[in-house]
């Protein structure tokens, strides 16, 4: 899920029991009011960082839970793609 909204994502995490990456908290927040580094682009860059890593560790593959946020899901998925390491068909 491309994390678009800081609060969002945090309030995702609070009721999933999950532990919201501190590293991902503190680009979200320093972005948000930051035009040359807005919060989408932040969620972009961690997902598609997230979704190669994944990958290389032997994932067999992604499923993007986009939240109506297609763009965002749409720039990752082109990101992985164009990872050297890809192993990701695109198959649309």
């Amino acid at each position: 899920m491309p994390a678009t909204d800081h609060r969002q994502i945090a309030r995702f995490a609070e009721l999933s029991d999950a532990t919201f990456p501190a590293v991902l908290a503190d680009r979200l927040y320093a972005a948000r009011d930051n035009p040359r580094r807005r919060v989408t682009c932040v969620g972009v860059e961690y997902a598609s960082d997230m979704a190669e890593w994944l990958l290389a560790e032997g994932a067999p593959g992604l499923h993007y839970i986009t939240l109506n946020k297609s763009t965002a899901a749409l720039d990752i998925h082109r990101n992985v793609l164009a990872s050297p390491s890809s192993r990701i068909l695109n198959v649309c």
